[in-house]
Protein backbone atom coordinates (compact mmCIF):
# COMPACT_ATOMS: atom_id res chain seq x y z
CA UNK A 1 0.00 0.00 0.00
CA UNK A 2 2.55 2.54 1.37
CA UNK A 3 6.70 2.33 0.78
CA UNK A 4 9.05 4.15 2.26
CA UNK A 5 12.27 2.92 0.53
CA UNK A 6 16.08 4.28 1.57
CA UNK A 7 14.14 7.74 2.06
CA UNK A 8 16.59 10.54 3.05
CA UNK A 9 15.60 14.61 3.62
CA UNK A 10 18.15 16.89 3.63
CA UNK A 11 17.89 20.60 4.40
CA UNK A 12 20.68 22.68 4.59
CA UNK A 13 23.26 20.39 5.43
CA UNK A 14 20.88 18.42 8.01
CA UNK A 15 19.64 15.02 7.55
CA UNK A 16 16.52 15.22 8.88
CA UNK A 17 15.54 11.87 7.37
CA UNK A 18 17.95 9.14 7.53
CA UNK A 19 17.04 6.35 5.71
CA UNK A 20 13.69 5.59 6.20
CA UNK A 21 12.32 2.09 5.33
CA UNK A 22 8.91 0.91 5.79
CA UNK A 23 5.71 -0.77 4.10
CA UNK A 24 2.56 0.20 5.50
CA UNK A 25 -0.68 -2.14 4.40
CA UNK A 26 -4.52 -1.65 3.96
CA UNK A 27 -6.05 -1.51 6.93
CA UNK A 28 -3.31 -0.35 9.26
CA UNK A 29 -4.07 2.26 11.41
CA UNK A 30 -0.52 3.74 12.65
CA UNK A 31 0.53 6.04 15.30
CA UNK A 32 3.47 7.88 13.78
CA UNK A 33 4.55 9.55 16.88
CA UNK A 34 8.21 11.21 18.05
CA UNK A 35 9.17 14.39 20.04
CA UNK A 36 9.23 17.40 17.89
CA UNK A 37 12.32 17.59 15.06
CA UNK A 38 12.21 13.74 14.99
CA UNK A 39 11.24 14.28 11.25
CA UNK A 40 7.35 13.18 11.40
CA UNK A 41 5.79 16.68 9.39
CA UNK A 42 8.76 15.87 6.63
CA UNK A 43 8.20 12.33 6.21
CA UNK A 44 4.08 12.98 5.61
CA UNK A 45 5.72 15.92 3.27
CA UNK A 46 7.46 13.36 1.45
CA UNK A 47 4.54 11.13 1.62
CA UNK A 48 1.69 13.86 0.45
CA UNK A 49 4.67 14.73 -2.58
CA UNK A 50 5.45 18.28 -1.00
CA UNK A 51 9.23 17.75 -1.09
CA UNK A 52 11.95 16.42 -3.05
CA UNK A 53 14.13 13.38 -1.37
CA UNK A 54 16.47 10.66 -2.27
CA UNK A 55 14.99 7.12 -1.97
CA UNK A 56 11.36 6.07 -3.24
CA UNK A 57 8.14 6.94 -2.00
CA UNK A 58 4.99 5.07 -3.56
CA UNK A 59 1.33 4.43 -2.59
CA UNK A 60 -0.22 1.52 -4.61
CA UNK A 61 3.04 1.51 -6.82
CA UNK A 62 2.51 5.18 -7.85
CA UNK A 63 5.12 8.12 -6.40
CA UNK A 64 2.96 11.34 -5.24
CA UNK A 65 5.85 13.66 -6.60
CA UNK A 66 5.13 12.83 -9.96
CA UNK A 67 1.86 11.51 -10.08
CA UNK A 68 0.38 14.30 -7.69
CA UNK A 69 -3.10 14.71 -9.32
CA UNK A 70 -3.74 11.21 -9.39
CA UNK A 71 -2.35 10.12 -6.08
CA UNK A 72 -3.37 12.67 -4.09
CA UNK A 73 -7.26 12.47 -5.32
CA UNK A 74 -7.21 9.15 -2.81
CA UNK A 75 -5.89 11.02 0.34
CA UNK A 76 -7.54 12.52 2.70
CA UNK A 77 -5.40 14.88 4.99
CA UNK A 78 -6.48 16.48 7.76
CA UNK A 79 -3.71 19.21 9.10
CA UNK A 80 -2.56 20.12 12.70
CA UNK A 81 -2.80 23.88 11.59
CA UNK A 82 -5.51 24.51 9.62
CA UNK A 83 -4.60 27.10 6.36
CA UNK A 84 -5.92 30.40 6.69
CA UNK A 85 -8.16 30.29 4.20
CA UNK A 86 -10.30 32.99 3.29
CA UNK A 87 -12.79 31.04 1.10
CA UNK A 88 -16.20 30.38 2.36
CA UNK A 89 -17.49 27.34 3.98
CA UNK A 90 -19.84 26.83 1.15
CA UNK A 91 -17.42 27.00 -1.74
CA UNK A 92 -14.77 25.69 -0.26
CA UNK A 93 -16.94 22.26 0.39
CA UNK A 94 -17.84 22.11 -3.54
CA UNK A 95 -14.28 23.20 -4.29
CA UNK A 96 -12.72 20.07 -2.55
CA UNK A 97 -15.18 17.91 -3.31
CA UNK A 98 -14.74 19.07 -6.87
CA UNK A 99 -10.48 18.82 -6.65
CA UNK A 100 -11.74 14.36 -5.94
CA UNK A 101 -14.88 13.86 -7.82
CA UNK A 102 -16.74 13.78 -4.81
CA UNK A 103 -20.27 14.20 -3.97
CA UNK A 104 -20.00 17.48 -1.95
CA UNK A 105 -23.64 16.63 -0.10
CA UNK A 106 -21.69 14.13 1.22
CA UNK A 107 -18.93 16.25 3.26
CA UNK A 108 -21.87 18.66 3.96
CA UNK A 109 -23.47 15.34 6.04
CA UNK A 110 -20.45 14.36 7.62
CA UNK A 111 -19.80 18.02 9.19
CA UNK A 112 -23.49 17.76 10.28
CA UNK A 113 -22.72 14.44 12.16
CA UNK A 114 -19.64 15.81 13.58
CA UNK A 115 -22.25 18.73 14.91
CA UNK A 116 -21.09 21.36 12.61
CA UNK A 117 -24.32 23.70 11.58
CA UNK A 118 -23.02 23.72 8.28
CA UNK A 119 -26.30 26.12 6.99
CA UNK A 120 -25.22 28.14 9.49
CA UNK A 121 -21.72 29.15 9.21
CA UNK A 122 -21.82 28.09 4.83
CA UNK A 123 -21.66 31.94 4.02
CA UNK A 124 -18.77 32.59 6.85
CA UNK A 125 -14.83 32.66 5.74
CA UNK A 126 -12.98 29.30 6.99
CA UNK A 127 -10.67 31.69 8.65
CA UNK A 128 -13.63 33.39 11.11
CA UNK A 129 -14.08 29.96 12.26
CA UNK A 130 -13.37 28.30 15.77
CA UNK A 131 -10.81 25.98 16.37
CA UNK A 132 -13.46 23.41 16.37
CA UNK A 133 -15.60 24.41 13.49
CA UNK A 134 -12.29 23.84 11.47
CA UNK A 135 -11.95 20.67 12.12
CA UNK A 136 -14.58 19.29 11.86
CA UNK A 137 -14.93 20.48 8.48
CA UNK A 138 -11.45 19.28 7.74
CA UNK A 139 -12.04 16.07 8.85
CA UNK A 140 -16.00 16.02 6.82
CA UNK A 141 -13.40 16.96 3.92
CA UNK A 142 -10.49 14.50 4.38
CA UNK A 143 -13.19 11.35 4.90
CA UNK A 144 -15.52 12.52 2.28
CA UNK A 145 -13.50 11.23 -0.08
CA UNK A 146 -13.17 8.01 -1.28
CA UNK A 147 -9.48 7.70 -0.24
CA UNK A 148 -7.71 4.67 0.76
CA UNK A 149 -5.26 6.64 2.76
CA UNK A 150 -5.95 8.73 5.81
CA UNK A 151 -3.10 11.17 6.56
CA UNK A 152 -3.90 13.20 10.31
CA UNK A 153 -1.82 15.11 12.25
CA UNK A 154 -3.62 15.53 15.86
CA UNK A 155 -6.95 14.94 14.25
CA UNK A 156 -9.20 14.79 17.17
CA UNK A 157 -7.41 17.73 19.24
CA UNK A 158 -10.02 20.13 18.85
CA UNK A 159 -12.81 17.67 19.11
CA UNK A 160 -15.45 18.21 22.03
CA UNK A 161 -16.45 15.04 23.83
CA UNK A 162 -19.14 14.42 21.51
CA UNK A 163 -17.51 14.99 18.32
CA UNK A 164 -14.75 12.84 19.51
CA UNK A 165 -17.50 9.96 19.74
CA UNK A 166 -18.69 10.51 16.19
CA UNK A 167 -14.96 10.90 14.63
CA UNK A 168 -14.19 7.44 15.81
CA UNK A 169 -17.43 5.71 14.19
CA UNK A 170 -16.27 7.73 10.77
CA UNK A 171 -12.96 5.86 11.04
CA UNK A 172 -14.27 2.60 11.99
CA UNK A 173 -16.85 2.47 8.81
CA UNK A 174 -13.44 3.19 7.13
CA UNK A 175 -11.30 0.71 8.88
CA UNK A 176 -11.44 -2.28 6.60
CA UNK A 177 -11.08 -0.15 3.26
CA UNK A 178 -8.48 2.24 4.30
CA UNK A 179 -5.18 2.69 5.92
CA UNK A 180 -4.57 5.16 8.39
CA UNK A 181 -1.54 7.44 9.57
CA UNK A 182 -1.98 9.39 12.71
CA UNK A 183 0.41 11.59 14.05
CA UNK A 184 0.94 12.51 17.17
CA UNK A 185 3.48 13.96 19.86
CA UNK A 186 1.77 11.98 22.72
CA UNK A 187 1.12 8.30 22.17
CA UNK A 188 -1.73 8.42 24.80
CA UNK A 189 -3.32 10.27 22.75
CA UNK A 190 -3.77 8.23 19.90
CA UNK A 191 -2.81 4.85 21.60
CA UNK A 192 -6.82 3.30 21.33
CA UNK A 193 -7.25 4.73 17.85
CA UNK A 194 -4.48 2.24 16.55
CA UNK A 195 -2.66 -1.00 15.83
CA UNK A 196 1.03 -0.45 14.93
CA UNK A 197 3.84 2.28 16.09
CA UNK A 198 5.94 3.96 14.76
CA UNK A 199 8.34 6.52 16.61
CA UNK A 200 11.13 8.52 14.59
CA UNK A 201 14.01 9.89 16.53
CA UNK A 202 16.68 11.97 14.48
CA UNK A 203 14.97 10.95 11.12
CA UNK A 204 15.52 7.43 12.09
CA UNK A 205 12.51 4.64 12.90
CA UNK A 206 13.42 3.61 16.48
CA UNK A 207 10.30 1.81 17.16
CA UNK A 208 8.22 -0.26 15.32
CA UNK A 209 5.72 -2.26 16.68
CA UNK A 210 2.19 -4.29 16.31
CA UNK A 211 0.01 -3.49 18.83
CA UNK A 212 -3.23 -5.35 20.89
CA UNK A 213 -6.09 -4.38 18.11
CA UNK A 214 -8.89 -4.71 20.78
CA UNK A 215 -10.62 -1.15 21.41
CA UNK A 216 -14.12 -0.97 19.37
CA UNK A 217 -13.47 2.16 17.81
CA UNK A 218 -17.50 2.47 17.74
CA UNK A 219 -17.50 0.97 21.26
CA UNK A 220 -19.13 2.70 24.23
CA UNK A 221 -18.78 2.57 28.42
CA UNK A 222 -21.72 3.77 30.07
CA UNK A 223 -19.97 5.41 33.02
CA UNK A 224 -21.78 6.18 36.85
CA UNK A 225 -19.85 8.44 39.31
CA UNK A 226 -20.76 9.63 42.56
CA UNK A 227 -19.43 12.55 44.24
CA UNK A 228 -18.60 13.56 47.74
CA UNK A 229 -20.76 17.36 47.58
CA UNK A 230 -21.64 18.86 44.88
CA UNK A 231 -18.36 21.22 43.61
CA UNK A 232 -19.05 23.28 40.26
CA UNK A 233 -15.74 22.84 38.66
CA UNK A 234 -16.62 18.59 38.61
CA UNK A 235 -20.34 19.69 38.00
CA UNK A 236 -18.59 21.80 34.35
CA UNK A 237 -16.32 19.28 33.91
CA UNK A 238 -19.23 16.63 33.66
CA UNK A 239 -21.64 18.83 31.52
CA UNK A 240 -18.72 19.27 29.26
CA UNK A 241 -18.78 15.61 28.53
CA UNK A 242 -22.32 15.79 28.79
CA UNK A 243 -23.27 13.69 31.37
CA UNK A 244 -26.28 14.20 33.26
CA UNK A 245 -26.99 15.07 36.65
CA UNK A 246 -29.10 12.58 38.56
CA UNK A 247 -29.18 13.80 42.10
CA UNK A 248 -28.21 17.25 42.85
CA UNK A 249 -24.99 17.00 41.14
CA UNK A 250 -23.84 14.10 43.68
CA UNK A 251 -24.61 11.15 41.20
CA UNK A 252 -23.71 11.81 37.32
CA UNK A 253 -23.99 9.40 34.23
CA UNK A 254 -23.26 9.60 30.53
CA UNK A 255 -21.14 7.42 28.28
CA UNK A 256 -17.57 7.50 26.91
CA UNK A 257 -16.26 6.25 23.68
CA UNK A 258 -14.37 3.49 24.33
CA UNK A 259 -10.89 5.35 22.81
CA UNK A 260 -11.41 7.98 25.13
CA UNK A 261 -11.22 6.18 28.11
CA UNK A 262 -7.57 7.00 29.17
CA UNK A 263 -8.56 10.83 28.16
CA UNK A 264 -11.58 10.78 30.24
CA UNK A 265 -9.98 8.95 33.17
CA UNK A 266 -6.95 11.39 33.03
CA UNK A 267 -9.83 14.16 33.55
CA UNK A 268 -11.44 12.49 36.27
CA UNK A 269 -8.20 11.97 38.20
CA UNK A 270 -8.07 15.23 39.14
CA UNK A 271 -11.04 15.22 41.03
CA UNK A 272 -10.10 11.83 42.61
CA UNK A 273 -10.13 12.96 46.42
CA UNK A 274 -13.24 14.29 45.45
CA UNK A 275 -15.09 11.24 44.01
CA UNK A 276 -16.62 8.18 46.40
CA UNK A 277 -17.82 5.52 43.74
CA UNK A 278 -16.83 5.30 39.82
CA UNK A 279 -18.06 2.64 37.40
CA UNK A 280 -16.92 2.02 33.78
CA UNK A 281 -18.48 -0.69 31.74
CA UNK A 282 -18.20 -1.61 28.52
CA UNK A 283 -21.24 -1.85 26.26
CA UNK A 284 -19.94 -3.68 23.57
CA UNK A 285 -20.97 -7.27 23.19
CA UNK A 286 -17.69 -8.33 21.76
CA UNK A 287 -16.22 -7.91 24.88
CA UNK A 288 -15.83 -10.56 28.00
CA UNK A 289 -17.27 -10.51 30.90
CA UNK A 290 -14.79 -10.22 32.79
CA UNK A 291 -13.65 -6.84 31.09
CA UNK A 292 -17.00 -5.70 30.86
CA UNK A 293 -16.89 -3.91 34.11
CA UNK A 294 -13.35 -2.49 33.34
CA UNK A 295 -13.23 -0.05 36.23
CA UNK A 296 -15.53 -0.57 39.49
CA UNK A 297 -15.49 0.61 43.06
CA UNK A 298 -11.95 0.05 44.72
CA UNK A 299 -10.07 -0.71 41.60
CA UNK A 300 -11.79 2.68 39.76
CA UNK A 301 -10.55 4.56 42.47
CA UNK A 302 -6.77 2.96 42.08
CA UNK A 303 -6.98 3.52 38.70
CA UNK A 304 -7.50 7.11 39.39
CA UNK A 305 -4.97 7.47 41.54
CA UNK A 306 -2.24 5.57 39.70
CA UNK A 307 -3.27 8.28 36.86
CA UNK A 308 -3.10 11.29 39.47
CA UNK A 309 0.12 10.22 40.29
CA UNK A 310 1.20 9.20 37.16
CA UNK A 311 1.94 5.44 37.68
CA UNK A 312 0.03 2.28 36.68
CA UNK A 313 -2.68 0.67 38.87
CA UNK A 314 -2.44 -2.95 39.66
Amino acid sequence: MIKFQNVVKTFRRARVLDGIDLEIGLGERVALIGSNGAGKTTLIRCLLGEYTHDGLVTIEGRSPRTERTAVLGGIGFVPQLPPPLKMPVGQLIHFAASLCGSDPQRMVALARRLGLDVDGVSSRQFVRLSGGMKQKLLIAIALGRDARVLVMDEPAANLDPEARKIFFELLAERAESATMLISSHRINEVSTLVNRVIELDMGKVVLDDRVADDVSLSGRLDCRIVVKRPEPAFAKAMTGWNFTDRGGGLEWTGDVAGPDRLRFIGMTSRYVALISDISLKETDQKVGADEATALQGGRAKDALLAVADGGTAN
